[in-house]
């Protein structure tokens, strides 16, 4: 049994997947691409937090933002009603982005794989400075496809060549307007 079976975090706490240290921009793109609906699990309600300024650009992209914050249930953010976990939501849900910190990501992870079947979960991203391996190693034993220590507002920014405009290196040198990953 390995330790992604046996659930335990612990089993083996210097599991590292190297696989996880670099993303194509390929893999980025066709994920954003796939997905159009989303939980964000520690989605706040205060206007100056990184997730709701995440939530609102993903929103205007054409992503559906499902919130999920256990103490904030039954509110609301930006249009759609706060749920206290994911199986409270009565939605189908293509991502779960892990808006919490790399250690509450492990337990996150395993709740995500429990309600995966049911709401349609195939990926599991977590945001910036969030990265927990054998979270990661779970979820892949179990059919998602991960990405860690990254945000998917940055990225939609960087691919469709808007960080450019306001000066920011993209990494991506081109004379072409570039197209938005949902295209």
């Amino acid at each position: 049994m390995s330790r992604a079976e046996s659930g335990d975090q612990n089993a083996d706490p210097l599991v590292y997947l190297e696989h996880h240290n670099y993303y194509s921009d390929s893999k980025i793109r066709r994920i954003l691409r796939e997905v159009k609906t989303f939980a964000m699990v520690g989605a706040s309600t205060a206007w100056r937090r990184p997730s709701f300024y995440a939530m609102k650009y993903l929103q205007h992209k054409g992503y559906r933002i499902i919130p999920i914050n256990p103490g904030r249930a039954g509110g609301e953010v930006l249009g759609e009603t706060i749920y206290g976990s994911l199986a409270d939501t009565p939605h189908k849900i293509d991502m779960v982005d892990i808006f919490r910190t790399s250690e509450e990501a492990y337990d996150i992870t395993k709740d995500v794989i429990a309600n995966k079947d049911e709401r349609g979960i195939k990926y599991l991203w977590m945001q910036l400075t969030v990265r927990n391996d054998p979270a990661a190693e779970l979820a892949e034993t179990a059919g998602l496809e991960v990405v860690m220590n990254r945000c998917p507002k940055i990225e939609f920014g960087r691919l469709s060549g808007e960080l450019s405009w306001s000066g920011v290196n993209s990494g991506i040198i081109t004379a072409k307007t570039l197209r938005s990953p949902k295209s």
